[in-house]
């Protein structure tokens, strides 16, 4: 579907075809979709709080497709801004021919195709427990979320609700945590300062990891190239990179 949403406004427009693009009918959509799982998560994806929201999806090895996107006339304003979530490095880079890039940030997706199958918690302490989270836990969970001021605490509420997320509570106060996001995405593993290097981390990921892969999802995480603890955990889990990311706001030149 071609869809834009507007740097004011928040009610959808829905136009029928652009210079590049239109609109899929309903009996092509199960095609369409079984192509673009093959790419996932090799995508920009969307955000309604900044400028333009947008979601393509491209071929890392075919990013000079992402020109048939900066030559549209009518999915996107070319004079505003865009904010990129993290998307492969070779799509960001096409982008920059005609945007410069702002606040970047890179990330590195490592993913796993075997998931672990042992997800015993013997080895956490009598007054410790790994609980599937819910709603209501959310708001401690967004507190110390580093991109805080990206997602609001709603997402958090709305994804918990729908998909696997789980925490370490120890005495009944919440340590550490994890969250399931889109596709097979797992993020937002945090540890309050005063319960880290307790190694509740490789408990709740090797859980989650399990749990994301029995839904039919390929679980994957974005590491930040100087976060020496996070990838050392996940390779022990048997993730491995497949490719760099960057998040940034694209401002035309």
């Amino acid at each position: 579907m071609l869809s834009k949403l507007g740097a004011t406004s928040q009610e959808m427009e829905i136009v029928p075809e652009g210079k590049n693009f239109r609109i899929v009918p309903e009996d092509e959509l199960q095609a369409v979709a079984d192509f673009l799982v093959r790419y996932m998560p090799e995508s920009l994806k969307p955000n309604s709080q900044i400028y333009e929201s947008v979601t393509v999806f491209c071929p890392s090895a075919r990013a000079d497709l992402v020109d048939l996107v900066t030559s549209e006339s009518i999915l996107l304003d070319l004079t505003q801004p865009l904010y990129l979530n993290f998307t492969h490095e070779a799509i960001v880079n096409r982008f920059e021919k005609r945007y410069e890039a702002h606040d970047k940030i890179t990330g590195d997706v490592y993913a796993c195709d075997n998931p672990p199958a042992d997800v015993d918690t013997d080895g956490l302490p009598p007054d410790v427990e790994l609980v599937r989270l819910q709603p209501e836990h959310m708001k401690a969970v967004h507190d110390l979320y580093p991109a805080s001021d990206i997602e609001c605490r709603e997402v958090f509420e709305k994804l918990v609700a729908e998909l696997p997320a789980y925490g370490i509570f120890v005495e009944g106060q919440l340590a550490a945590w994890m969250v399931q996001s889109y596709y097979g995405a797992m993020f937002s593993m945090q540890t309050r300062p005063e319960f880290r290097r307790k190694g509740y981390g490789i408990y709740l990921a090797r859980r989650l990891t399990k749990e994301v892969a029995a839904r039919g999802y390929k679980p994957f995480v974005v590491i930040r190239p100087e976060n020496d603890a996070s990838r050392s955990l996940y390779t022990k889990l048997g993730f491995e990179k497949r490719f760099r990311t960057v998040r940034a706001v694209l401002r035309p030149r």
